[in-house]
Formats: structure tokens, sequence, C-alpha cells
């Protein structure tokens, strides 16, 4: 499209969700945002979030965590974004939208990306105090609050957000409801056979559901709240919070207001490109657009290739939009539900192949046409090949349907491997990318890794269901091109740390040396090894010194050469040469003989104290000779390590809880002493960190850690995968309202788990994105037990409590280990003459001129002189 010569023609995008943002990338992808102004309205009071993943806001997800929109890129492309600030009216003669503020922009080309807004029946009481919609994050921070004072929610609504919002709700701590009008839950997507086993399951997670019935009324009290629901089949359910989740509708009022046709049931009517019908200058995308085959798409990525369509529109490129595949994966209160195709079969002739379990909550259901072309189908309870059927979807696989969805161990199930697609099976719904896009990343773009080709062809990076198979297509197409995929620990090892930990502890292996020469490669056998595998054999080794014979303890014999420099002397190694001092600190409890005794022993030795993030006191400044020492003095008080220097557990923080604060509602210092005190020593990948928190407010941040633990009123909620640092993530929800026995088998399980499968030095945030399955499958192993491995991971713990020994008392009783407690091996009582310190704030810190090369000083008397002597 042209303007008329002068400014540069202005483009004004009204609303700014998931599909106006896809829109501003597009136009910076066609170079439109260098050659156009760009002014965004949006009305809500943060930018593009992704709305998708909305439920997990209550998984421990931030509204920073799911937004969409990295600033940079706006400012980068010149964007003039305004939220909270909506269009409220448009002027299509004058060519001007009015803003809220009072703003008036002239447009050459504008795009209407309004979105839709939730449907709320029309029954008597749904405005009282206590009923809430589930649409953005402003409803989910008010339902939140809300619900801090309720103790029963009702859903009106059995779709897609229908039983996320239950899901919420009961992660909140309320008994919850769901009432769906239809006879089934989850119409549009499932059948009758998909619906009740999902039925089935959910009840079966505390969930109630009232299929059939609709809502007549909402029953309110004297002061005007929520009390419950009448039903219509005469039954009433007591109820003090409300969601209306019962479909939504297209934004189309700005539309209406202005002349656009709009559709007979809603949504704003356009052509194939997108354009209105009514005016070429105005375009409409996302759930607000009526497109041109007769149907609103309520899905993000229909609403992608609209806003691309859009984009290529405007910049005089070819592109239409004629509809959208609706194939859907979703994850609901733990259960996987898809469906891809014609689910329903609604094409003349086909057949239904139905594989069903109701006692294990599956149903799996193929549309398949008279020729055998796979035509649709339905996945509940396992969607683990949907990747691979909806990619086949329209053509004949090339094994039988009944083999496609016979569970493993029921005949001969078919493993179709991404060989099996065709170039054109499109792999990334979101954004339209083929297999053969896929592999051309690969082979033409030179990209080797999962990331490199989400980026290059922006697949896996929507939904992320399709993730899984992405992955694969990039090992297999690496593999064909004769790019060997070397998975191995190091140059030593061929296999991965998971198979040498497997390999250890079947074998019972309890040296690295037999490990090196009987399972190392051909050229390293007989070798010293390297770097890389001698702590990590080290870990594995000391992680399963109970189950395999094996001395738990770092520095005995071989072991003491695989640790690195703090592992070597209990301590880690500061920036001038001198060691910290970290002993173990509970739950961040400590009594006041015992703050005495710190204080004494750092002002005895000269040592600078800190109190650190993790609820304890570190004394920095002690010479390697001096660490045995000080710890006797430490280990004399009842002290003991605190692991600071190893890869295992660290801390456990805590807030006061229920004993203290006025809002804790269980004794989190009591559950963080006892679990700090049952994982202390646990050699892991990579070190651990934890956190109990005694209510809802957080203050101990125990979604940061790698295990977090919440107290509800009915007990604790369980987070893993979280991480503070360089890369933040938030832990994710994996089970809630647990008894103290059962939180403390999961932590075991979960623990364990994660230090058999990791990769070395690889934390448990980057451990639960990189496993396949990630969280789900993670969750089916420590919760549900889906391998059968779990009484071997408990057992495993049970052996690590029982075998604990303190390192730093067993190293300060024997002679022999303490000889290595020096600076100098041929002058043992020479301290090292580069560790000096100055005073600064009543303390001491490093003299860090000496660390310069070149001056190293004649003498230790040369050195003391002006500093603070010990």
């Amino acid at each position: 499209m042209t303007a008329t010569p002068g400014n540069p023609p202005t483009i004004v995008l009204v609303g700014h969700g998931m599909v106006g943002q896809r829109f501003l990338e597009a136009l910076a992808e066609r170079g439109l945002t260098g050659t156009h102004r760009v002014v965004v309205l949006c009305e809500e009071p943060r930018p593009a979030y992704d709305r998708v993943q909305l439920t997990s806001y209550f998984s421990g997800k931030t509204p920073e965590d799911l937004s969409l929109t990295d600033m940079a890129f706006i400012e980068e492309h010149g964007i003039e974004l305004r939220v909270g600030d909506p269009a409220e009216t448009i002027d299509r003669e004058a060519r001007k939208v009015t803003a809220r503020s009072g703003l008036v922009v002239e447009y050459d080309v504008l795009v209407l990306a309004t979105g839709s807004y939730p449907f709320v029946p029309p029954v008597p009481g749904k405005d009282a105090e206590g009923c809430f919609v589930y649409r953005t994050i402003e409803d989910l921070l008010a339902i939140e609050e809300y619900a801090k004072n309720a103790t029963t929610g009702a859903v009106v609504g059995g779709g897609l957000l229908g039983l996320e919002a239950a899901g919420a709700l009961k992660g909140l701590g309320l008994t919850s409801h769901i009432v769906e009008f239809a006879p089934r839950l989850m119409p549009v997507q499932v059948d009758e056979g998909g619906g009740a086993a999902l039925l089935r399951t959910i009840e079966e997670m505390g969930l109630s559901v009232h299929t059939g019935v609709g809502t007549q009324e909402i029953v309110t009290g004297a002061d005007g709240a929520v009390t419950g629901m009448k039903l219509s089949d005469g039954s009433e359910l007591a109820a003090d919070l409300v969601v209306f989740s019962a479909g939504v509708r297209p934004r189309d009022q700005l539309a209406r207001d202005c002349g656009l046709a709009v559709g007979e049931r809603g949504g704003i009517s356009v052509d194939e490109r997108c354009r209105t019908v009514t005016d070429e200058r105005v375009f409409a995308i996302g759930e607000c657009a009526l497109a041109s085959d007769g149907r609103v798409y309520g899905l993000v990525a229909p609403g992608y290739e609209q806003a691309e369509t859009a984009a290529a529109t405007i910049a005089d490129d070819e592109a239409s939009f004629t509809g959208a595949d609706l194939s859907t994966k979703l994850k609901l209160l733990g259960v996987d539900v898809a469906s891809f195709g014609d689910a329903h079969g609604t094409a003349e002739d086909c057949l239904d192949v139905v594989y069903s379990d109701s006692r294990a909550g599956l149903y799996k259901k193929l549309v398949v046409g008279r020729d055998g072309t796979l035509l649709g189908g339905i996945l509940i309870g396992d969607a683990e090949a949907y990747g691979t059927l909806r990619a086949f979807t329209g053509s004949v696989p090339p094994v039988s349907p009944e083999s496609l969805v016979l569970p493993a161990g029921a005949g001969a199930p078919a493993q179709l491997g991404p060989a099996a697609l065709p170039d054109d099976a499109v792999i990334c719904s979101c954004h339209n990318v083929t297999k053969g896009t896929i592999r051309g990343a690969v082979t033409e773009h030179s990209c080797t890794t999962v990331p490199e080709v989400k980026k290059c062809t922006r697949a896996g990076t929507g939904c992320g269901s399709c993730v899984k198979v992405l992955g694969q297509l990039v090992t297999a197409e690496l593999e064909a091109s004769g790019v060997e995929v070397d998975k191995g620990l190091c140059g030593c090892f061929a296999q991965t740390r998971e198979e040498l930990y497997e390999i250890v502890g079947a074998l019972r292996i309890t040296s690295y040396r037999e490990l090196l020469d009987r399972h190392g490669r051909e050229g390293a056998r007989g070798g010293e090894g390297c770097e890389v595998c001698k702590p990590a054999v080290g870990s594995i080794i000391a992680s399963l010194a109970p189950a395999i014979g094996a001395s738990g303890y770092v520095l005995d014999g071989e072991q003491a050469a695989l640790q690195d420099t703090n592992d070597h002397f209990l301590a880690n190694l500061q920036r001038n040469g001198s060691y910290s001092v970290v002993p173990r600190i509970p739950g961040g409890e400590i009594a006041p003989e015992k703050l005495i005794v710190i204080g004494e022993i750092a002002r005895d030795f000269g040592l600078y104290t800190k109190i650190t993030g993790g609820q304890r006191i570190d004394m920095f400044g002690a010479r390697v000779e001096q660490l045995p020492l000080i710890w006797a003095r430490l280990v004399d008080a009842g002290f003991e390590s605190g692991h600071a220097y190893g890869k295992s557990l660290r801390t456990v923080k805590s807030c006061v809880g229920q004993t203290w604060c006025r809002y804790g509602v269980q004794d989190s210092v009591r559950m963080a002493i006892d679990l700090e005190l049952r994982y202390r020593g646990l050699r892991s990948p990579h070190k651990l960190k934890s956190a109990v928190s005694g209510c809802a407010r957080e203050c101990a941040e125990a979604q940061s850690k790698d295990f977090g633990v919440i107290a509800t009123s009915n007990g604790w909620n369980l987070y893993v995968g979280g991480n503070g640092g360089a890369t933040p993530r938030h832990a994710d929800l994996l089970a809630q309202d647990l008894s103290d026995a059962e939180l403390v088998r999961l932590i075991d399980r979960f623990l364990m788990f994660y230090i058999r499968t990791a990769d070395k030095l690889e934390r448990t945030s980057t451990w639960l994105e990189r496993i396949p399955g990630g969280l789900d499958h993670v969750r089916d192993v420590v919760v549900h037990d889906s391998l059968g491995i779990c009484d071997e991971l408990e057992s495993l713990m049970r052996a690590h409590v029982s075998h604990y020994r303190d390192e730093w008392a067993e190293t300060i009783n024997d002679p022999e280990k303490l000889a290595r407690f020096v600076s100098f091996v041929n002058a043992p009582d020479t301290p090292d003459p580069v560790v000096g310190f100055v005073p600064e704030r009543d303390q001491m810190k490093p003299d860090l001129p000496l660390l310069d090369i070149g001056r190293r000083p004649a003498s230790a008397d040369d050195l003391l002189e002006g500093s603070t002597r010990r």
C-alpha cells in the first residue's frame, strides 16, 4: 500500500495481545517499521503477554514471566506503544482514531486486533460481588485476592478455560465445582468417549463436575456477595466465588460503531487478505475477525497466520488466509488432552479406531477414511504421539491405525519417527513451519541445535507442543547429513552422565579408575582422565556411595584426586587465595550461644563476616592452614559443614511461619530444618537450594529454588525447577496440598530422579526444560511412578540419610587428612605471602594490589607491613 508524499504513512494497531504482537514482528520482518510510523493503542495496563499460558500464573509464573513483549524490540523499531489507552472511536472518512486519553491519530492503515470478551450468561446475580471472568492477568489477580476469604468456588463452563479456572481455584485451596451445560466436558474438542475419560480423571482429582445442567441464578447474601448457585435441574450449589468461563465472543463493537460489516453472530467480516470487506484500509485479525471461510478462530495459531497475512498485504506481498488447522494439545489439570483434524468424524464413510482404558484414564480415537487416510483424532490421558499423528493427517500412515493407538505392551505399537513424515508435513502449526523448512535450517543454514532452529524458523516458539518432534527432527537430520552427534560426557567417555550413573549403580563400581578402564573410550583407557569427567564421576560415586559400598567421604583415597579446588579443602576459594568458612544453620534458625561462637571465631581469626541471602553467616579470609583450627572450634560448638563448597544441598531458607507470623498457616521453620537435615551432604550434578514459606505471601522466596515449599491451609505445595542468579526461572508446581509425609516422599523421589538423569553441572531448572516431556514427565515419574522406580529412588535417599557423616568432623579427627591443609607441601608451616588484607568499615578486605602480576613481596614481613596482622 502507498501513501501520499510527505510524512511517513501511519499504521495504527488497535489491541496488543498475542496476535497484535505477532503482527508487529511481521511488520519488522518486512522492513515496514523502518518506512512507516507504527502506533499501538492497548487497553490493558501491560503489553502483550502469553494468554495461552495464563493459568501458569497460579503455578508460580509472574506477569513478567508471561510477557511476550521485548521492550528493546519496541524501541529499536520506533513503535509508539500506549498501554492503558484503548481506541474509543474510529472516523473512517477522516481516517482518524481517538483514544481514551484524547489522543487523535491519523492513519493510512488501521489494523483491528481487539480480540474477544468473555460471555457471561444473562442470569440473575451475575454481577454480584464474588463473580469473576477468566480472561486477563488482572482477572487472575482479582480472583487470587478474593479467594483468600473464600472456601468454595464454582466455574460456569467446562471448556478449555473453564477446566483451567477450576484447577486454579483448587490450587488456591478452594473446594471446586465445574458446571457445564453440555452433556460432557470440552464438548467442542472431544467426543462422548473422550469426555467420559476426562470426567473420571478430573473427579479423581477432587473436583466436582456437574454436566447437562445450566446456571439459573447466582444466589447472594444480605451483603450482596455470592453465596451459591441455582441450577437448571432444581439443585443448589453452595459457593462464595464464581468464575464465568462459558466461551467468548468477538470484540467487534468498535467496528460496528464505525460502520464496518460484521457477521450475524459477530466478528468483523474480512476477505482472504484480512482486509475488511467494507474498507480496504482497515484490517481485522485474531479473535475479532470473521474470516473469509465464515469462521471466527479462537486459537493463537490461526491468529498468527492472519497477522502475517495482513502484514504481507500491507507490504504488497502475496498472501492469503482461507482457513486454519484447529488441532489442539493441552495439559488440563495435569491431563493430556489433544484433538486434531476431523476429530468428530464428520466426513462421509469415515471409520473410528478406538482404544479405551477407563482404569488408566486413557482414551484414543483415530478417524480414518475408507482408503486408510488419517482424518483426525482425539487423545486423552496420553498425547505423546500428537505431534506425529497431526503431521500425518490427510495422508495414509505407513502402519495400520490400530498400531498407532495401542499403548506400549499391548500388541506391537508402531514407533513412527521423524523419517516417516513427508517434507510438507506441518510440524509447528503456530507458525506453519513444515518438516522441510526444519530440515533446511539444518542443511542450508547450518543450525545444529534446537535453539538455533527455533531462532531460524520460529518453530517451537508458540505453544511449544511441537518441541519434542522438533528435537527428533534436528537430531535425525544431523545424523542423516553425516554429522556425528556425540552425546558422550567428554573425550574420555562415550556415555552420557546419566548412562554412567546407571553403570556405576548397576555394577557397583567404586572407583574412577575402574570405570575409565572398563567403560571409557578406547583411547582413554589407562589414561588419567580429564577435568570434565573426574569431578562428574566423583559426584556420581558420592551420590551412590551407600548403595554401592563406597566411602561417602569425598577426601578418601582416590576420591580426593577427583575433586576440584573447593572440595579439595572443603571450603570456597576466594579471589586473593583465602577461603570462606560457612557453617550450616538449618532453616536459618540459630541460638544466641552459637551466634556468640561465630563472633568469637571471626574476631580471633580476623575474619570478614557477612549474613547471606541463604540465611547463614559467612566468614571470609581464612588461610588454608587456619581452616582445621577454625572448624575444630565450630564442630566443638555443634556446627556442621554448610557444604557451600560442594555441588550439594546449600540451604533451606524459611520465614518464621505460623509460630510467630499472623499470616502463617504452617510451621515453616520446623519443616525447613527437617528438610535441611535430611538432605545435607547430598551430592548432586549441581548445587541445590531450597526454601519453605509459611503462607502464600512467599517471604522465603520458595519459587526461586530448586525445590520450594509453600504452606497452604490444607498442607504444603511443592514447587520444583526454580533458579535465581543470571538466568532466573520461577519454579513449577509439582504437587499440592501434601501432608508432611507426602511432601518428604515426593522430594526424596524428585531429588534422586534429578541426580540420576541430569547432565554434568546441570541445575534443576535447565534439567527440567531439557528432559523429554519436561515437568509433565517428571510429575508422571515422581508422583505417579510411571516408570516403577519410586521404591528404588526412596531407598537410595534412605541410604543417604542413614549414612550421612559430617565431612569436617571426620577431617579434624584424622591427622592424615589434616596434612593437606597447607599452602606449600615442602614448607607446611609457611603461609602464602600473597594472602594479605587491609582494613575497611571496621572489618578487613583482600589487599588486591598484591595480586598484580610481577608484584610478589620479598618476605612475609614486607607483606604485612601496613596490613592487618593476624
